[in-house]
């Protein structure tokens, strides 16, 4: 029976909220609509769409909380920037970004953050930085071309491929490569108390 449980057990939980009670797990949503929010007023304008760190911050969020609590979490924040909030890039909020350029891209956020929480779920984070990085890197190229196919509607297959996804591939790189630099360190601190029994 133990090792039925250990089986389906996530291998990375470093905030163990996988046996928390839903009020906390409540709490860690708020908390991470708040971080999603914080990490989309860090960006770069671009026409049509603008480089930000959300990718990097929905990518973190699946791992850290797993995949079903990220994917809660995203849904939630973006819940709170359809009813208004200013918690999109440059403080924007509302309907219209649900129909717009940036609509693929918001569609495609609760994929990412399931991806990249699935697969750290299974092994691909912590001191496996290679799989990590994959992980991040298959997240955010997945957000790509769903916000690219979303674009080519409105502007035409090859302007959306040079305006709404070859930009961003280099930034998809990075965010990646830091994401994997930062859950090996998490990996690490988590580790130490055990190392240390």
């Amino acid at each position: 029976m133990s090792n039925l449980a250990s089986a389906h057990a996530p291998l990375f939980d470093p905030l163990r909220l996988d046996g928390k009670a839903w009020p906390v797990k409540a709490l860690f949503v708020l908390l991470g609509t708040g971080f999603l929010a914080l990490s989309s007023q860090i960006s770069v304008p671009m026409v049509p769409v603008p480089v930000t760190m959300q990718t990097f911050a929905i990518t973190m969020i699946g791992v850290i909380y797993g995949w079903r609590l990220g994917v809660a979490t995203v849904l939630t924040w973006l819940t709170e920037a359809m009813l208004g909030l200013p918690v999109l890039a440059n403080g924007a909020g509302g309907l219209a970004h649900f129909a717009g350029p940036t609509a693929g891209y918001l569609a495609a956020f609760p994929l990412v953050a399931g991806i990249a929480g699935w697969l750290a779920q299974r092994g691909w984070t912590g001191d496996r930085v290679v799989l990590s990085f994959s992980a991040h890197f298959a997240a955010n190229m997945l957000c790509l071309a769903v916000g690219a196919a979303w674009l080519a509607t409105l502007i035409g297959f090859e302007q959306a491929i040079a305006l709404g996804a070859a930009p961003f591939v280099l930034g998809a790189v990075l965010k990646s490569a830091l994401a994997a630099a930062v859950l090996k360190a998490v990996q690490r601190y988590v580790q130490k108390p055990t190392d240390l029994l």
